[in-house]
């Protein structure tokens, strides 16, 4: 049976007038009594119990904490529930979107036909609009679409409301049509890396983003492994050589008319649709999760036909490489040397560091295509998590500028990154007695940062950054504002960059 198409639609009344089945209202760690003053009538319609509830400590408005009571009187919503927002001081755009979305997730689990998020005082009700629908998105991916009982997560509900009480109504609506886009865009590529691997294959998955792309109005190109070896791109070749499974190359082109001049930026996404290491095969423990690794693919894919959708006026260009990384009898083997396109040599010392292979390729033929400023994104290298945990995505690259330019779009979108250097010792860790290069540094100090070195082998002079998502692209545990599974990391990020070109 289809799933209905919840509406999301923008009001700016006030939250007594509100007729929903459940009102959300952020409250402060730090304001006290405030809510219930700055609210008018919201002591009165709770009988007291906010006062109460706050005054006793059982309700302390730590981030994504609820209290859910009835209202009365003349409110029009059906119950109130307070959330937790944290300490005012420590409210960012990230935190909006994840209040929101623990808003959407106990919507769903408690089955509510109608809710609404109430925009507090003091805050841009536009920008915090979009940031909400886009949180309240998050909610409608459904992780479990291989289960038989499909109400294990409850049901979402057919309405979402942001209320933004005084404020331009028009304004508001369009900024919750856009959070409402960008966070579709989110849940298309956390469904994508959601996939189990013996469904998306490369071949699939070229299928699904061409489908996308198409559907979006963005021009696709799917590159089969006859025009991979016109190309000469020996590295993803070498990487799919494994598999039973051809690999294949997806370039996403979005081109708004009147775009001339300016920045063209390349988005390059990691898109192994299933690692095993290869020869170099990966512990069993968690190997299942491996599914994921083709996270960053997603991202860009989702990203592009997102910035499409909301009319971005530079051009873009997407490229994705999509390769299984199978032991197989042809697979790679370490000692193996590879002829990349651009020309490179390089040996293969461990075939479970086959992301950055292929992206090398990837990197180089966006440049062909004419990218001018480039950011790849990709789960490349569980040093990642040994130095960031699963908090924050590492950020590297060159120049300087370029690196604190999606820095700054990162955090304006809502992602966590942080940036790591790339000093020129590191790429001392590269040297081969044979070749050009070495695909991964011995020992276990600095992984993160040798695996982007090795990447900078293949961007020349342009601006060029890194985002590696290993630690956030996956949510180990269920939280409040995440379900465990899929995050759909750096979508937001791509999404900004795409329609600012940085600015």
């Amino acid at each position: 049976m289809a799933m209905q198409v919840p509406k999301f639609d923008g009001v700016v009344i006030e939250a007594a007038d509100v007729a929903v089945d459940m009102l959300f209202v952020p409250v402060f760690q730090d304001e006290g009594d405030e809510p219930l003053h700055a609210i008018p009538g919201l002591r009165e319609a709770s009988a007291g119990w906010i006062a109460q509830v706050r005054a006793s400590g059982e309700f302390r408005a730590k981030a994504y904490e609820f209290f859910i009571v009835p209202v009365r009187g003349s409110w029009k919503a059906k119950r109130v529930a307070l959330v937790g927002a944290g300490l005012r001081a420590e409210l960012t755009a990230e935190r909006i979107r994840l209040i929101a979305a623990s808003c959407g997730y106990t919507a769903r689990l408690r089955a509510v036909s109608s809710a609404a998020v109430l925009i507090r005082g003091g805050l841009d009700p536009v920008s915090t609009a979009a940031i909400m629908a886009d949180g309240l998105s998050a909610a409608e991916f459904d992780s479990g679409t291989y289960k038989a009982d499909q109400t294990v997560e409850g049901r979402y509900p057919a309405e979402l409301v942001v209320v933004a009480p005084g404020a331009n109504l028009a304004a508001v609506r369009a900024a919750v049509a856009r959070g409402r886009l960008i966070g579709d865009a989110a849940n298309q590529a956390r469904a994508l890396a959601n996939e189990p691997a013996n469904v998306l294959t490369p071949r699939e998955f070229a299928a699904r983003v061409a489908a996308m792309g198409t559907a979006a109005g963005v021009g696709v190109d799917v590159l089969d492994e006859t025009r991979l070896r016109e190309l000469k791109m020996g590295l993803l070749l070498g990487v799919a050589q494994g598999s039973a499974e051809p690999p294949r190359l997806v370039v996403l082109r979005y081109e708004p008319k009147g775009a001339t001049g300016g920045p063209v930026i390349g988005l390059v996404g990691k898109g192994v649709t299933f690692d095993t290491g290869g020869i170099s095969i990966k512990p069993a423990e968690g190997m299942d999760r491996m599914k994921d690794d083709m996270a960053g693919g997603a991202a860009v894919a989702a990203a592009i036909c997102a910035i499409a959708r909301l009319g971005g006026p530079h051009r873009v260009i997407g490229v994705i490489p999509m390769v299984e990384n199978m032991p197989g009898g042809k697979a790679l083997r370490p000692g193996d040397v590879l002829t990349a396109a651009s020309g490179t040599t390089v040996e293969i010392t461990n075939t479970d560091a086959e992301g950055r292979l292929i992206l090398a390729d990837a990197l180089w033929y966006a440049q062909q295509l004419g990218a001018t400023h480039l950011l790849d994104v990709a789960t490349l290298t569980g040093a990642c998590i040994v130095a960031l945990g699963k908090t924050a995505s590492g950020l590297l690259g060159a120049p300087d500028a370029w690196v604190e330019t999606i820095r700054t779009v990162a955090a304006r979108a809502g992602d966590r990154v942080w940036p790591l250097p790339l000093y020129s010792e590191y790429r001392e860790q590269l040297k081969s007695e044979i070749a050009d290069l070495i695909n991964a540094a011995s020992g276990r100090g600095a992984g993160t940062i040798t695996a982007a070195w090795f990447l900078r082998e293949f961007v020349k002079e342009r601006p060029w950054a890194h985002l590696d998502i290993a630690g956030t692209a996956w949510s180990e545990e269920r939280k409040a504002c995440q379900p465990k599974g899929a995050t759909g990391a750096a979508v937001r990020t791509l999404i900004d960059l795409g329609m600012t070109a940085g600015a």
